[in-house]
């Protein structure tokens, strides 16, 4: 698996837990937003860390850790993800999971092996939006089996949405909710000002918090658990 990032300490990343952050190298899309270009774009790529040397860092820190957030880039696309995991449920660590909802069947393998405990996938916009949201071509398909396997799972799980003006209106926020049902757990980010990934000129900016409490509202009032950030 290649590592591009580790963040020792963390008390926001996995709710309820005290956990450190694995930051995989590579992903699929190109969200304008994103924070992580050195993870996404090939020519920001930095030198990987060593599989080993986090993994005996971890162990050491087991009891004053409970967790591990398994981030990127995106995740599903390392072929030692699975191996990696294997070896932090040994440990006897809890592992979050954050993905981009691309890759079911990877995803299904590892709940199936009970190798995740809590999973939060991103919903990048309504789907006839999708291809503005991230600047690439996608199989929604995935996407939505995605949404549903991860409800299915019986584990814990959340959905989230980064909006930002000019990428996203209130309208098409709105329209996620038909991918929503009640009961599931949402997450408004709203857009802080970053380096630039996407293959864009767009003036991004964050929602006012009204709009920002507007759309909570909206999405509760429908009876999913929606929280801005």
């Amino acid at each position: 698996m290649i590592i591009g990032g580790f963040l020792k300490f963390t008390l926001i990343d996995y709710p309820g837990k005290i956990a450190a952050s694995i930051f995989t190298r590579g992903c699929n899309f190109r969200c304008p937003y994103c924070h992580n270009p050195q993870l996404v774009l090939p020519r920001r790529y930095q030198l990987p860390l060593d599989n080993n040397e986090i993994l005996n860092l971890l162990q050491e820190r087991f009891g004053r850790l409970d967790g591990i957030v398994i981030t990127g880039g995106e995740p599903l696309l390392q072929e030692g993800l699975e191996i990696f995991l294997e070896k932090l449920k040994a440990i006897g660590y809890a592992v979050k999971l954050d993905t981009n909802g691309s890759r079911a069947n990877p995803l299904k393998k590892l709940i199936n092996r009970e190798l995740v405990d809590y999973i939060a996938m991103d919903i990048k916009a309504p789907f006839q939006h999708y291809v503005k949201s991230i600047q690439v071509p996608v199989n929604l398909e995935q996407i939505k089996k995605s949404i549903d396997i991860i409800r299915e799972s019986g584990l814990d799980y959340e959905f989230r949405t980064t909006i930002a003006r000019n990428l996203h209106t209130n309208a098409e926020i709105k329209e996620i909710s038909e991918f929503l049902v009640p009961g599931d757990n949402y997450y408004l980010q709203n857009y802080i000002e970053a380096r630039r990934v996407g293959h864009t000129n767009m003036e991004l900016q964050p929602f006012e918090k009204s709009e920002l409490e507007e759309l909570t509202a909206y999405f509760c009032g429908l009876g999913i658990n929606c929280q801005s950030r």
